[in-house]
């Protein structure tokens, strides 16, 4: 997670389905001195004989709109240290996560492999981002932006609060409507050697009752939103546009998915 963000977009958060858009849309609400307006483009169909209309860009980042998660893990001391992170996608029960290797985060799972990933919801933004200046290494490494500065008390610091976990020794983020507990099973650099990848085992899924389809194991994807990075902004989802072939919701097994799902 970039810390140099100081204007998130709350566009496209009154249209949050579920439990979450009261919250969402209280957040908006508060006065901002930047909102970024939505101009959604669309695929457009162009002849093969078309001149190349795409420009060649060398963005400063590539977080093309990915969730946010807060990572708990252990300090030295037995504390909790939270962390915000936007590299996060999962394989199975398998959570792949891109980490700096100068933060706390990093250093805590070398040594305590234990963390909960806790996915926040867009109502939570404002969290996320007073933790993103803070590190919880004391001194601050020469790596980090400028701006950033050491915050023993992270959960205090982000005006979050800590619940017990089952499975591992860090808290979970009490909130967040999924919780991951996990153990960090293998950890090594990225291609560039300026990452770490660390594949992370989850052991146990916490998620807040009002966004599991009653009576089963599944996520209603009508009724939650994970929190977006998108550019360095910060937005929720929108409307349903259709669902996978794959998908097993109960609620989507009778509706038509979009002929665009069958695409090879």
């Amino acid at each position: 997670m970039a810390v140099g963000v100081r204007r998130a977009a709350a566009c496209g958060l009154r249209t949050l389905p579920g439990p979450y858009r009261e919250k969402a849309s209280a957040s908006a609400a508060t006065s901002r001195p930047y909102v970024a307006v939505m101009k959604i483009v669309e695929p457009a169909a162009r002849s093969a004989s078309d001149p190349d209309p795409w420009v060649s860009i060398e963005p400063s980042v590539l977080y093309f709109g990915t969730p946010v998660v807060l990572l708990s893990t252990e300090n030295p001391d037995a504390s909790a240290n939270l962390a915000p992170n936007s590299s996060a996608w999962a394989l199975g029960r398998v959570v792949v996560l891109g980490l700096g290797p100068d933060g706390r985060t990093a250093h805590n799972l070398a040594a305590r492999p234990e963390l909960v990933i806790n996915v926040a919801a867009p109502g939570q933004w404002e969290a996320v981002e007073r933790l993103a200046p803070l590190t919880g290494r004391h001194p601050v490494p020469a790596s980090k932006p400028d701006g950033c500065r050491f915050e023993p008390d992270k959960f205090g610091a982000a005006r979050l609060r800590s619940r017990p976990s089952h499975t591992v020794r860090p808290p979970r983020v009490d909130g967040c409507p999924l919780q991951l507990e996990a153990r960090a099973e293998r950890i090594r650099p990225d291609a560039s050697a300026g990452f770490l990848l660390v594949e992370a085992q989850v052991l146990k899924v916490h998620a807040d009752p009002r966004i599991v389809v009653p009576g089963t194991d599944h996520i209603d994807p009508a009724a939650w939103s994970p929190l977006l990075y998108n550019f360095r902004h910060y937005f929720g989802l929108g409307p349903e546009l259709g669902h996978s072939y794959r998908s097993a919701t109960p609620r989507a097994r009778t509706a038509r998915p979009p002929e665009a799902a069958h695409a090879g």
